[in-house]
């Protein structure tokens, strides 16, 4: 008797990693929940919100939570920036739509960056025809199971007449493969290092690069922008950008490319974050969120556009080098691209602030000596005050916006991971007929397509229904499309089972199959539809409330969230769709309780963005149906109109015995 032991060639196929992967994903969302609060870490705030430093001898309120007498001191006009700095600077002028333009020309290279992945890792069908017969027969395996000419058996174990091998099946030591890319390139990393059946898994280890350090970036690069400002931080990421994404193109094995694509992500995401917070702070409340929806268009743009950049290229080293390269136009951003000057004013850095103001004020004509709020005045008196600078870690010790920023962390995880549930059933081949999706373009614009319908809908959807009735009714969509995709599920399974024995019932069999089959795409798209959107407001959503002094920081959480969930999508090919009806179920799960912690989050269309730790803490939770009188619901409970008198409610014995207990103490 023979005993064969088989060892699996991908090193993490394990029930135990899969696991591992949720625990964490778990804990890094909830983590701010799990924390004590700040006091522990002895974090602390001063009275504005900022801080470098804590003080023992500050007295503060418990837990940094705001007091009422904190809440209620007016701030003055350099912290009512687009009340009065703003309006007083010329608005929504020329400069600042200059400065605009000039963070939505990066998008389209942005796109491709985010995108190349498709094109650069691609796996395309492939054939064995030259294999190691003698190296193979002198181990003793015999003849290969793969359909070789010269009357070689197939995978069956059955004669075969003279035949190409199947694209589907692995030859053990062949030594020269045939390649069909149908992304557009004649050769990428796949072809170019042969990584296929016993090296299949490298792909996907390649594939986690670029969003691992994504990832990492986002961490990194929020605490840096709110610490240092965002122009350092644009300017160094486009630098190391240019260094490692040019890298990436001279790489001589898998393994560097791996690493030099981990950087790559990582400088990327500093990109992204800076432009993204430096847009959305060059903005009155009325421009947010549509300068913010144009660059989205910009970058889909670029995901649309890639196909035929790619087939223009032929080669990965060259597609690599067209995509980096025009990143070098963003060096001349350090002499025209100033300093946030909605950070400089949060932070007290009012010597800088003076000489932004001063360019500002010059570029849209603005006459200065029309002061009537006394900014210039303010900002003189206050040049001796020394910055304050705030980290994320504060963050804990706040009563409102650490549950908000979870909240939306949690949203944009969900959204891109269920995201890859929708799109890996949409393009599920069948056994028995062909589907329109196998072909690369068709599968690879139907998303492409969605995503663009998704932000069309977007922008009437937020301005008549706000950003919180926004992401709920499309949360409300991912999870009903999510739930009817895993009915259909549990109903194949059931036809399949009680139906496929007997004859009479075949041809209902068919017929449910393909209507299930057709309902299953359109669930897909309605699901890709609708959680794209939820993962862009989420985004967008965390901009706007989280204070300027850690914004940085605080989108780059959610960001981060959302590499978390793109990263389930090479896991899961990783596994090869191993589990994939958990990964499915823990996703729709998560869509029902996002609708319940939606609702936890204020509405902030139209208001001013909160610039200290402060000014957060203000904002309320506002009725999903507007009432007939506008603005924030400062109470839970309205004004009672009841008559009755409850003068006497302390006369209780209870009370009466607690006033004779403290009188003997007092005596």
């Amino acid at each position: 008797m023979n005993l064969e032991v088989s060892f699996p060639n991908n090193p993490f196929e394990s029930e135990g990693f899969y696991c591992l992967v949720y625990i964490y994903i778990f804990f890094f969302s909830a983590g701010p929940q799990l924390l004590p609060p700040a006091r522990a870490f002895g974090v602390g705030r001063d009275a504005t919100g900022g801080g470098a430093s804590c003080h023992p001898d500050n007295e503060e309120p418990e837990n940094g939570f705001v007091t009422p007498e904190a809440a209620a001191s007016p701030p003055g006009p350099l912290r009512r920036i687009d009340s009065i700095v703003l309006p007083f600077l010329g608005g929504f002028g020329r400069y600042q739509k200059q400065l605009i333009a000039l963070t939505w020309i990066p998008a389209l290279f942005i796109g491709f960056s985010q995108y190349s992945d498709t094109f650069l890792l691609n796996e395309p069908n492939s054939t064995c025809i030259q294999p190691n017969l003698t190296e193979y027969h002198f181990r003793g395996g015999g003849a290969p199971e793969s359909g070789l000419s010269g009357g070689l058996r197939n995978a069956s174990g059955n004669d075969s007449r003279p035949s190409i091998a199947s694209s589907m099946q692995c030859v053990p030591n062949c030594t020269k493969w045939s390649f069909e890319i149908q992304t557009g390139l004649v050769e990428n990393v796949v072809t170019k290092w042969e990584l296929v059946c016993g090296s299949a898994w490298i792909v996907h280890i390649a594939k986690f690069s670029l969003l691992v350090g994504s990832i990492f970036g986002y961490l990194v690069f929020g605490i840096l922008a709110d610490w240092f400002g965002r122009h350092p931080v644009l300017i160094t990421s486009v630098l190391f950008m240019l260094m490692f994404g040019l890298s990436v193109a001279f790489s001589f094995n898998v393994s560097m490319f791996s690493t030099l694509r981990f950087f790559e992500g990582f400088c990327l995401a500093g990109i992204i974050l800076s432009l993204y917070v430096l847009r959305i702070e060059l903005c009155l409340p009325v421009w947010r969120f549509s300068v913010t929806m144009v660059a989205s268009f910009i970058v889909l743009g670029g995901q649309l556009l890639m196909p035929g950049v790619a087939y223009l290229c032929s080669k990965w080293q060259v597609l690599q080098a067209v995509i980096i390269c025009p990143l070098l136009l963003m060096l001349s951003y350090i002499w025209i691209f100033p300093e946030s000057l909605r950070w400089l004013l949060a932070t007290q850095q009012y010597g800088r602030s003076k000489w932004i103001i001063g360019r500002i004020g010059e570029k849209n004509k603005v006459n200065m000596e029309l002061d009537t709020d006394n900014i210039l005045t303010e900002l003189q008196r206050s040049l001796q005050r020394k910055p304050k600078k705030t980290c994320i870690v504060k963050m804990v010790g706040t009563r409102n916006l650490w549950k908000n920023i979870v909240v939306l962390c949690v949203n944009s995880l969900t959204g891109y991971g269920i995201h890859h549930c929708f799109a890996r059933r949409m393009m599920e081949k069948d056994e028995l007929e062909t589907s329109v999706f196998d072909n690369f373009y068709m599968s690879y614009y139907t998303m492409a397509g969605t995503a663009v319908t998704s932000c069309i809908l977007l922008c009437p959807v937020v301005y008549l229904m706000g950003r919180r009735g926004g992401l709920l009714m499309f949360m409300i969509i991912t999870a009903l499309a999510s739930l009817l995709q895993l009915g259909l599920l549990n109903c194949e399974y059931f036809y399949k089972k009680h139906m496929s024995t007997h004859v009479k019932f075949l041809s209902l069999l068919w017929d449910l199959t393909v209507l299930k089959r057709n309902f299953s795409i359109a669930f897909s798209i309605i699901g890709m539809f609708s959680s794209h959107a939820v993962s862009n407001l989420s985004i967008f959503f965390c901009a706007e409330i989280t204070p300027t002094v850690v914004r940085g920081g605080g989108l780059g959480l959610v960001l981060a969230s959302a590499g978390f969930g793109m990263l389930t999508e090479p896991i899961m090919d990783l596994h090869n769709q191993k589990g994939y009806f958990l990964h499915h179920i823990i996703f729709a799960c998560c869509t029902l309780i996002c609708i319940i912690c939606i609702l936890l989050l204020p509405e902030t269309r139209y208001h001013p963005l909160p610039e200290t730790l402060d000014d957060c803490e203000s904002y309320a939770r506002q009725p999903i149906l507007l009432t007939s009188k506008l603005g924030e619901q400062h109470h839970l409970l309205g004004q009672s109109e009841s008559s009755r008198d409850y003068t006497r409610v302390h006369d209780t014995p209870l009370h009466e015995g607690a006033a004779t207990g403290g009188g003997k103490k007092e005596a």
